[in-house]
């Protein structure tokens, strides 16, 4: 007996037979979690964005991913939910990179720490909003940090979050950025359609979030090989 292996085109037209069925019905399906050792008593919702390189004169255009995770009792991260979406038209992303600034340039440390220090930011940036020696775009930066300040303080309680054990990193999904989004769809002289990229994303969502790749396969046995048409 001779081993044959399977035609190209083949592989290729199963790739996308799947891809499909995953960019238009994956979204909507409901998957359970996994049986996890311990309780959870935390479940943190993440979002970042990776810029990947669109074909049709596009340029660069942000990718957004998403995780959930959930902590048990002490703290300990037991299961992660990946989710990423291909870019759209008109996603602002200018809370998260005010949020990326203000974790850089506002004494992390302090913050972490003292539950003064808070206030104290928000005093220092309602002050420089109204400081006439500075210029315009220096007294709108104060006024943007001031506004994200009072809008946030109750996410921002580092102390009491590190002392009741919740996470307040943003290393899984940053990681997730890179995993999902990076390491395949910004290799060189790659471009990428709309099309293409979500099925790429909903893919590698399903296979990094354990045990979803296979309840995804048990559901296109329920469904049949059509749902997605």
């Amino acid at each position: 007996m001779v081993a044959r292996l399977p035609a190209t085109s083949y592989i290729q037209h199963v790739a996308e037979w799947v891809g499909n069925i995953a960019a238009a019905k994956e979204e909507d399906w409901e998957y359970d979690l996994p049986r996890l050792a311990g309780g959870i008593a935390t479940v943190v919702v993440s979002l970042d964005g990776a810029m990947i390189p669109m074909a049709d004169s596009e340029g660069w255009r942000e990718a957004m991913v998403d995780t959930l995770s959930f902590y048990d009792h002490d703290g300990e991260r037991q299961h992660t939910i990946y989710l990423a979406a291909a870019p759209e038209h008109g996603k602002q992303s200018f809370t998260e990179r005010l949020g990326r600034e203000i974790a850089r340039h506002a004494h992390c440390n302090r913050l972490k720490h003292d539950h003064s220090v808070l206030d104290e930011l928000v005093a220092e940036a309602a002050q420089l909003s109204r400081r006439t020696s500075l210029s315009q775009k220096a007294r709108d930066d104060a006024y943007s940090a001031w506004t994200y300040f009072n809008n946030h303080r109750h996410q921002m309680d580092y102390p009491g979050f590190l002392a009741e054990n919740l996470p307040i990193g943003s290393g899984v999904t940053e990681a997730a950025c890179k995993s999902l989004v990076k390491q395949r769809l910004c290799a060189s002289g790659m471009r990428w359609k709309t099309k293409g990229a979500k099925i790429v994303l909903s893919l590698r969502s399903l296979t990094n979030t354990v045990g979803r790749w296979t309840q995804f396969w048990q559901k296109i046995d329920q469904y049949g090989a059509e749902c997605f048409g």
